[in-house]
């Protein structure tokens, strides 16, 4: 379903307004089994190589899909692989809207959670015996054995590790989207039950605060602090929200969830990944590919899947790449279509099922909501009128500004205006 909705996007929302030169990875299912997951590694490297990926939500095969498919393998997760690659750190922020309630009314301001990155090779126990953990120094020092457990019949195992390397990274990438938003950050384990493995966390992020970051947030009237994760959580369903708030990757994973629900609804998630440095930005939907709706749409019944999530990936990923390439007419694009977004449902009242139903609940109707498609031709029509606006204030700042600077800059947003509406036929 959002490979269809993900289509739609490109060819109507994005194309016909840029000239831009995609690098497409088909990250399907089928194609990632047929290239043994090569295509998954290559598309990593494409956005090292060019700074800036937008993902379309891909599954994570299980064992029911393996069979669908008629997979080689239980593939990974693209997501995990492609983080892994970069070492950057997944944010996750809800897009607030005013007319959708909130299931946790409080929150008043985003909430933005980082989640860290993690290894867990598993193992399945086939019968009794002992399992070890055994670390080998390379200098050719005598292993270390930690005796895990005695199995007297099957059962499963689990090992889980990190590197300071990566930590150290997810301190940084942390701090900085703090600064970024202005906003205090936390940090939250459960050091107390995990003292060495969480213990390492807690420590490293002090050590970067105080020795990077602490004159920043005191500058800005921010601060950092670590919680055990139960206070937070009790912290965060009892405040009004706007902090950053760093999880382990498993809190994270479920947290951001939560939040989404929180504010309305899963369909308003941004996923932004961002090396420690900041320089490359890998940018997603939150959710999942919406399977059952694709079901229906098989059927030939109508569906409403909310695409918001995924226009955003591409309005985060443009920004990004604005950025880097100082180009404000692009940035001024990106925020034309979220705008568009959160208008259409916010001020005309159109808004796929998801949303509908936050408000409605039990009453409900039909004539509550629409398809996705009649949505996504909504925004269409509102970012045409947007641009048109956004063209005509900029020719009426060059007009007004006494006289014309440069006579190139004057004709160009004369085109602009042309243009757009052409294009609305106004």
């Amino acid at each position: 379903m959002t490979r269809i909705i993900w289509k739609k996007i490109r060819e109507e929302l994005i194309l016909p307004y840029l000239k831009v030169d995609l690098k497409y990875y088909d990250l399907g299912i089928q194609h990632r089994d047929a290239t043994d997951d090569q295509v998954t590694i290559d598309s990593a490297e494409a956005i090292l190589k060019y700074k800036v990926g937008v993902k379309c939500a891909t599954i994570t095969p299980d064992e029911a899909r393996v069979k669908e498919f008629n997979l080689k393998q239980m593939w990974r997760s693209p997501n995990g692989t492609i983080r892994n690659i970069l070492g950057g750190t997944v944010f996750r922020e809800p897009i607030i809207l005013d007319s959708i309630p909130k299931p946790v009314p409080g929150w008043k301001k985003p909430i933005v959670i980082g989640q860290a990155c993690v290894w867990r090779p598993d193992f399945i126990a086939p019968g009794a015996g002992k399992l070890q953990l055994v670390f080998t120094p390379k200098d050719g020092g005598k292993p270390e054995v930690l005796e895990v457990f005695d199995f007297e019949a099957p059962g499963v195992a689990m090992a889980m590790y990190n590197t300071d390397q990566s930590i150290i990274g997810f301190a940084h990438a942390s701090f900085k989207m703090a600064v970024q938003k202005n906003m205090p950050l936390y940090m939250s384990t459960k050091n107390t039950i995990l003292k060495k493995y969480d213990g390492r966390f807690k420590d490293i992020f002090q050590e970067v605060f105080d020795t990077t970051y602490k004159p920043a947030f005191e500058k800005r009237g921010l601060w950092y602090e670590h919680r055990l994760i139960d206070d937070m959580v009790a912290q965060v369903i009892k405040g009004d929200g706007g902090f950053v708030w760093a999880c382990k990757n498993y809190d994270g994973d479920v947290q951001s969830d939560i939040l989404a629900q929180g504010f309305g609804s899963l369909g308003m998630m941004t996923s932004e990944l961002i090396t420690p440095d900041g320089s490359i930005i890998e940018s997603e939907a939150a959710h999942g590919t919406v399977t059952r709706h694709y079901r229906e749409h098989q059927k030939g019944k109508e569906t409403s899947t909310n695409p918001v999530a995924s226009i955003y990936a591409w309005t985060r990923g443009l920004a990004f790449r604005a950025k880097l390439d100082r180009s404000p007419e692009l940035a001024m694009f990106a925020t034309a279509l979220e705008e568009s977004c959160v208008e259409v449902i916010d001020k005309d009242g159109i808004m796929t099922k998801d949303l509908a139903l936050a408000i409605h609940g039990k009453d409900m109707k039909r004539e509550h909501w629409v398809t996705t498609t009649v949505y996504m031709d909504a925004v269409n029509v509102s970012i045409d009128e947007t641009l048109l606006c956004q063209s005509t204030a900029h020719f009426r700042m060059v007009t007004l500004a006494g006289e014309v600077a440069d006579e190139a800059e004057f004709c160009q947003v004369g085109t602009e205006i042309s243009s757009v509406t052409d294009r609305i036929g106004s």
